[in-house]
């Protein structure tokens, strides 16, 4: 393919090559991690009113010391967030707050794992926090929106000792609650209380003897250190997904059965280990317009620490006989993004020699940049939506210590000279050809080296 050339023209002026400014509270994504404002972990993914809906818990930097010296997590309140697109994400504020719970221990900063699931028009959101009684318990939240605001209940769920509560609500009618290491219990009709025909059974830890509720629906499965239960229903089968140590860090595994409330067979591995050694994983599934999705969790926000963690997202698939594809963690993630926004091909979906570095390691929530070191470097950056008019320009952030020549393949492809520009600036280019629609967009160094690139844009 013959390739067509073109000179740089100048600098832009900043005005003129940013994408409207969006309002505080709204975010354009499309690449993992989703949410750039804040951490957000252990995110419970809900479809409500034709929308995805994300509660997550909210990480904040530690205030708890652990027993053996080392920081802790660290909770306090939870946002609500959603979006159409999936690229597109609203955070609708603070829902609930730990000092707001009239029967939690005010400054616990346990407020882990939630969910939220409608009934009759009623949005019910359930959380784990630290009773002032002790122990851990799951209070209940009652709003008329899926935004809130939500009013409290004045006590937890009698019953209920643990934490990451998640709600089935199974197509025999009924709603289940499960919670902690993958116990599991039917709600009454209330959405509020045990129901009170479930099973109970006395668990013992060492001395110590316990009247519990429910079933222990992970008991005989691999279940070390196991946490996060989440269910859901496909295709007649009940599906209890969770975390657990497989060897030093925690895998997302899943066992199937027929009856919400088991026995459930193991079936395997939904994610490995992250290749950082993050300790934890959580996640949630969820169908959204024909599409299952993982929500699930990494500290990508937060290298040092890996109890800051920040939501992610993959498409899931499923097998003929049911059981679950195993889904790998990507940086690019699965929403689409306009050529038109801030195109971060740091978010790479295939990369040869070029590196990955963190825009400012004093504050990681600014990103990352691509580094092409050599002639031959590249990063492809997948379904990039062109739009129906082909872009006359394309706007690049960047630093160069020395003129460079660019190839971009988007569909077509063409050189672009990129000048000497020490620090970071953006530069306006025509585009080398034109080309509409859904496209992958290849950069790579033809020549020059050690060009760094902070997003890119066309218009």
């Amino acid at each position: 393919m013959k390739k067509m050339t073109v000179l740089a023209l100048g600098l832009a002026v900043a005005a003129c090559t940013q994408p409207q400014e969006l309002p505080d509270n709204v975010m354009v994504t499309g690449t993992n991690p989703i949410i750039t404002n804040q951490f957000t972990a252990d995110p419970t993914a809900r479809v409500f009113n034709g929308r995805i809906y994300m509660f997550p818990s909210h990480d904040i930097p530690s205030v708890i010391t652990h027993t053996d010296g080392s920081a802790w997590f660290s909770m306090a309140d939870y946002h609500v967030f959603s979006s159409e697109d999936l690229t597109t994400w609203t955070d609708h504020g603070v829902i609930v707050r730990q000092e707001d719970v009239p029967w939690g221990k005010p400054d616990a900063y346990s407020m882990w794992a939630p969910d939220c699931v409608e009934k009759d028009g009623k949005y019910y959101f359930y959380f784990p926090n630290t009773s002032r009684n002790g122990g851990f318990a799951v209070g209940v939240a009652i709003a008329d929106s899926p935004e809130g605001p939500y009013e409290i209940l004045p006590e937890p769920i009698e019953g209920i000792h643990g934490i990451d509560p998640c709600v089935l609500q199974a197509s025999d009618g009924n709603a289940y609650i499960f919670w902690g290491n993958g116990r599991c219990a039917k709600l009454k009709e209330n959405m509020t209380e045990l129901a009170d025909d479930n099973p109970k059974e006395t668990v013992k830890w060492g001395p110590f003897e316990m009247e519990m509720v429910g079933v222990n629906c992970l008991q005989g499965l691999p279940n070390r250190q196991a946490e996060g239960p989440f269910a859901f229903e496909y295709d007649g089968n009940f599906y209890l997904t969770y975390p657990y140590v497989r060897e030093d860090t925690e895998v997302l595994a899943y066992a199937m059965s027929k009856n919400p409330m088991g026995p459930y067979e193991y079936k395997g591995i939904i994610m490995a280990e992250h290749e950082n050694g993050c300790w934890t994983n959580h996640h949630s599934i969820v169908n959204y317009k024909g599409q299952w999705y993982l929500f699930y969790h990494h500290n990508a926000f937060s290298p040092d620490f890996d109890k800051n963690r920040s939501a992610q997202i993959e498409r899931l698939y499923f097998n003929p006989d049911g059981t679950i594809r195993e889904v790998k963690p990507t940086m690019r993630g699965v929403g689409p993004v306009k050529a038109s926004h801030k195109v971060h091909i740091d978010r790479y979906s295939h990369i040869e020699g070029a590196a990955i570095e963190y825009l400012d390691t004093t504050d990681y929530f600014k990103g990352w940049k691509t580094v092409f070191a050599q002639a031959g470097d590249k990063a492809r950056f997948n379904e990039l939506d062109f739009g129906r008019k082909a872009p006359r320009k394309m706007v690049l952030r960047v630093r160069s210590s020395v003129p460079s020549e660019l190839t971009i393949t988007a569909g077509k492809t063409g050189d672009v000279q990129v000048p000497e520009c020490p620090e970071w600036t953006e530069i306006e280019l025509p585009m080398p050809f034109r080309t509409k629609g859904m496209q992958d967009l290849e950069i790579a160094l033809a020549s020059g080296n050690n060009i760094e690139i902070d997003w890119v844009s066309f218009k």
